[in-house]
């Protein structure tokens, strides 16, 4: 068999998210890579990994097979690669480390602790701020590398930026409510909806150019700079919200659910990722934190 980890990876993409522009989306490609990869795994097997259907795509009983052996594979090169970066884990050394807000509830833990397993001995250094002054920091050399939403990163001259993780928006509904049967919505059935607005990071800025494009108006009843408190204001019913799929869990604080539906039309995503400074070479331990990174996001599941 000649297929490679790369259409390995895609192939996993697309089953998880269950349509090739979820896929590309989430990888940071474009879908006609998707598109061949996939194409090139069924010719290379001779089998039909899947089903096209007008929704998206549906493992057939082969794809979900090889799915299991894929997922293996790729889990195995992760590991091999980690026990050899672990060799060399115990050499000490220092990272500066910037995140913003967001961010650093939902996605650090992870990068953090995959981090420390291979360089056990490296003295972080991790300082919370907004993606702006983040990236003053890194351009003044006061930070190594930096996690952040990097489709708000402005002065991509000076900085390299590299996108990890590609998260849409949806809209977050209580459970019962009257659209909640619907699996998407159009926007004109919003209109009489009161919605429950983010004031957090780039969140605010960019739910306001979506909600400024839909063709109907929503009205904002409350603003906050919680998460917690818009789960609990959606689960209970005082209004709806439309966020990045990177936040959304199912329940409130309160154990009330939450649910979640595609809006129809050009909704944007949100972008997460690694930026350093251009120009100057990367230390040891940053050069170890971006390629960790990569390889953690590269195995993460697909966002909702």
């Amino acid at each position: 068999m000649a297929f490679t980890l790369r259409q390995l990876q895609f192939f996993v993409a697309a089953a998880d998210s269950g349509s090739i522009s979820a896929a590309a989306r989430m990888l940071s490609i474009s879908q006609s890579s998707v598109t061949e990869a996939i194409r090139a795994l069924e010719v290379d097997l001779g089998v039909l990994l899947f089903e096209r259907r007008a929704r998206g795509l549906e493992l057939t009983h082969k794809g979900g097979l090889f799915l299991r052996h894929a997922s293996q594979i790729l889990g195995d090169v992760s590991q091999a690669r980690q026990s050899f970066q672990q060799e060399t884990g115990n050499v000490p050394g220092r990272l500066s480390l910037g995140v913003s807000s967001l961010v650093a509830g939902y996605v650090l833990s992870d990068v953090l602790s995959r981090f420390r397993r291979g360089w056990p001995a490296i003295e972080i250094s991790a300082l919370e701020e907004t993606g702006d002054y983040l990236q003053h920091l890194l351009i003044g050399g006061e930070l190594d590398v930096a996690v952040l939403f990097t489709s708000s990163i402005r002065d991509r001259a000076a900085l390299n930026v590299e996108t990890l993780l590609v998260s849409p928006y949806r809209l977050w509904l209580p459970q019962g409510h009257r659209l909640a049967s619907a699996e998407v919505i159009a926007p004109e059935d919003l209109v009489e909806e009161p919605f429950i607005s983010l004031m957090v990071d780039e969140i605010e800025e960019s739910t306001r150019r979506l909600m400024a494009g839909l063709s109907v108006r929503p009205r904002i009843a409350f603003r906050t700079r919680s998460v917690e408190a818009v789960r609990s204001l959606v689960a209970t019913g005082a209004g709806l919200a439309i966020l990045p799929s990177l936040v959304y869990r199912p329940w409130s604080l309160e154990g009330d659910r939450i649910e979640i539906r595609d809006v129809s039309g050009d909704l944007p995503s949100v972008q997460v990722g690694l930026a350093w400074r251009k120009g100057a070479p990367l230390s040891a331990p940053a050069h170890n934190f971006v390629r960790s990174a990569q390889l953690g996001f590269a195995a993460r599941p697909a966002v909702p």
